[in-house]
């Protein structure tokens, strides 16, 4: 940036044009650096996706893949006794404060300044008033604005435990999903504010020493309070996850399933942070070696693996080479061979380890940049089949088109990092036109405590900025297209599905055929993103379509697929969509549809989705309200004795209730709209009329629907694709 700033005032202004695959992240840049690369270039002005250039045949299909692991007993112990200290805090900021009058040992004594109300007390106090540090806001819309962290989570705090709000203070608007905003990020705002303004304030020397010992604990979890507020710090149990030895071992099993499906063509690489992890700090210093979470050890378990060993690994950094003991007097001839014919000045030597050699060379010629070149070529060839390095050295500018399997050991999660390492995978191979890139995640999970899911939500910034395929052929930015479940994996969902979850992430490891189909490189795709609706539904009751006699029961995709097809044709006949259209329905792994509009606008898309969404969603003040029915079919004793294909026509149907469902807010606003919707529902699902749930007979329906929960309870997600 620096020359191209000379060079542009050298030749007197000229015209400039950008071009990059990565767009620099802003983090740690210097000022003077930034305004220069906005002056030149200013906001991107047209980008090309990695799909669009998949599709197109000028990179390799992919697919990305996690593995997910337990920390190791004494790093669960570590993570357990810091969960169980902050318990045990918020035990002690939560509870009693002034003795009682009788435990007052001598009221002779100077007596001291009350203690601060408990933390729950106090912020109901603080909520009810809308108290602030600066004073009293008089309303609380003032409060929101003036301390909008508080006034959100706040709320949520109270209501997680139980606590109604007081009066004055609104419910927050997106309760339905509140489940998945995790604990320590609701009372981080919360705790910051009763520090800082309650117990620091207080003019009792024993709320002092409490609040000393909540910054000492929440500082292990990654919090810093400071005088000014609160922010994220480095945290112990973080760096315990992210570097856990455990990760090390999940690269036997990836790389057993895809040496299974690649045989002699695998070409693995392996990426860690760091050659030896620089995240060792006091706190975890009995856990974490110098290697641990780096690539020596992630190369040290590979040969210390039969199945592996066999891939015959070599590590490459800035400073060392270490080559599995198997492979030495093979790759010693081949590397002096190479280094001959290139005329280098190099001489080699091997120093013996415990199940492998260190590769030493001497001469004017050896450095990293020879010797990266000479193993990535050795690498190509297949003298190697596994290579273990530093996202430093294998990362942009590093070029081996033969790789078809990259697992990420790294934590960097900036777009531009994440994008130059999957990058390394999908170049195109020339002498395999069908090759196919598995991008494996290593994740450590330990659910059940406050800070054990950090090295997930790593995972899912991470995939924020990637594209992949999906199951069902859409091309997804962000986490659900791993899996659709991990779009909002609930910490106890997640703690029981880890076995499932990676068995079938192995067993796609040899799908690189159907992937390939997924992609439909070199057909026609739609350009432009489309809204789609992803749900999964609770167990269904078993019942009939309640019309005709019909001898498929409901299923979730016929159901799903009827409500749809009711929206659209209530939607068509009441103008509110611009042409025809078609539902498309998908299935996806874990039992996930995905529903949408084909080739729809934007526009229509997105009614259509948000109907969908409203119709299949929890009832939440709905306007209009409408019932679906099933039936429920008996054998009677005639139907018992005659045979299946006769009987069925004198078994005995008994129609009832299973659910009720809000009517979508474009056919809710008027009694007319209304009844197309009920024309289109009783066609396709069932039997009902649509009812005002404001006031009389809707309204009662409404309530008792809500006590008996007969509203939808199912998971929906809202995406936008490329089809």
């Amino acid at each position: 940036g620096r020359v191209l700033a000379d060079a542009h005032d050298f030749l007197e202004g000229p015209l400039v044009l950008g071009l990059t695959a990565t767009p620099p992240d802003r983090g740690g840049r210097r000022n003077e650096d930034i305004e220069r690369y906005d002056n030149f270039f200013g906001p991107i002005d047209f980008e090309v996706p990695v799909p669009a250039v998949v599709k197109d045949g000028f990179l390799a299909p992919y697919q990305d893949l996690a593995y997910f692991v337990r920390p190791q007993a004494e790093e669960l112990s570590f993570i357990a006794n810091t969960d169980r200290s902050f318990r045990e805090l918020m035990g002690e900021l939560c509870g009693p404060r002034d003795k009682p009058a009788t435990e007052v040992e001598d009221v002779s004594e100077t007596p001291q300044a009350p203690r601060t109300a408990p933390l729950l007390d106090w912020l109901q106090h603080v909520l009810a008033e809308r108290r602030l540090p600066t004073g009293v806001a008089p309303d609380w819309a003032d409060f929101q604005r003036r301390d909008p962290s508080l006034s959100d989570a706040g709320p949520r705090c109270l209501l997680r435990r139980g606590i109604p709000l007081p009066e004055g203070v609104p419910e927050p608007p997106d309760m339905l999903g509140a489940e998945e905003i995790p604990e320590i990020e609701i009372l981080v705002p919360v705790l910051d504010r009763y520090i800082r303004h309650g117990l620091r304030r207080s003019g009792n020397p024993e709320d002092h020493a409490l609040a000393e010992r909540a910054i000492q604990r929440l500082r292990l979890l990654g919090v810093q309070i400071s005088e000014t507020g609160s922010r994220a710090c480095a945290s112990p149990v973080g760096r315990v996850m992210a570097y856990s030895k455990a990760k090390a071992e999940a690269l036997p099993p990836i790389l057993r399933a895809e040496q299974q499906a690649l045989g002699e063509r695998i070409r693995a690489v392996v990426v860690a942070d760091y050659e030896k992890t620089s995240a060792v700090t006091a706190e975890v210093s009995h856990l974490l070696d110098a290697e641990a979470g780096g690539a020596v050890a992630a190369f040290q378990t590979l040969v210390g693996d039969e199945e592996t060993d066999a891939l015959d690994p070599v590590l490459v950094t800035g400073s060392s080479v270490l080559v599995d003991d198997d492979l030495a007097p093979t790759l010693l001839a081949r590397a002096r061979q190479w280094l001959d014919q290139r005329g280098y000045d190099v001489q080699l030597r091997f120093d013996e380890e415990d199940g492998f050699h260190v590769l030493n060379g001497q001469g004017a010629d050896w450095c990293p940049r020879v010797y990266v070149h000479l193993l990535t070529d050795l690498f190509q060839e297949g003298v190697t089949r596994c290579l273990v390095g530093t996202r430093g050295l294998l990362g942009e500018g590093w070029d081996a088109s033969k790789i078809n399997v990259l697992v990420d050991l790294t934590t960097v999660t900036t777009s531009m990092s994440v994008n130059q390492l999957r990058g390394r995978s999908i170049r195109l191979d020339p002498d395999d036109p069908q090759k196919a890139a598995n991008n494996w995640d290593v994740v450590c999970v330990a659910p059940e405590f406050a800070k054990g899911l950090d090295d997930y939500d790593r995972f899912r910034r991470k995939h924020e900025t990637i594209f992949g395929v999906t199951d069902d052929g859409a091309i997804e930015k962000g986490v659900g297209h791993v899996h659709a479940a991990f779009t909002s994996l609930q910490p106890d969902e997640l703690e029981h599905s880890v076995a499932a979850l990676n068995h079938d992430m192995l067993h796609r490891a040899a799908l690189r055929r159907e992937v390939r189909v997924l992609w439909r490189i070199g057909e026609p795709y739609h350009p432009e993103p489309v809204r789609t609706l992803e749900m999964k539904l609770p167990v269904i009751p078993r019942g009939f379509p309640p019309f005709g006699r019909s001898r498929e029961p409901w299923s979730d995709r016929s159901l799903t697929l009827a409500i749809g097809e009711a929206i659209l044709g209530a939607l068509l006949e009441a103008d509110l969509l611009s042409k025809p259209r078609s539902v498309q329905l998908t299935e996806r792994a874990g039992g996930y549809l995905r529903l949408f509009l084909e080739h729809a606008s934007h526009e229509d898309s997105a009614m259509f989705t948000e109907s969908l969404r409203e119709a299949m969603g929890p009832l939440h003040r709905p306007r209009y309200v409408i019932p679906r029915h099933i039936d429920r079919v008996d054998d009677i004793w005639l139907s018992r004795l005659l045979p299946a294909v006769v009987g069925r026509y004198f078994q005995r149907r008994h129609r009832r209730l299973v659910m009720l469902h809000a009517v979508p807010t474009p056919l809710a606003r008027n009694k007319d709209l209304a009844a197309i919707y009920e024309q289109h529902w009783n066609r396709h699902v069932s039997p009902g009329q649509a009812m005002y749930a404001y006031r009389g007979e809707g309204e009662q329906l409404l309530r008792d629907a809500q006590r008996q929960k007969l509203g939808p309870q199912g998971t929906i997600h809202e995406k936008e694709v490329f089809l």
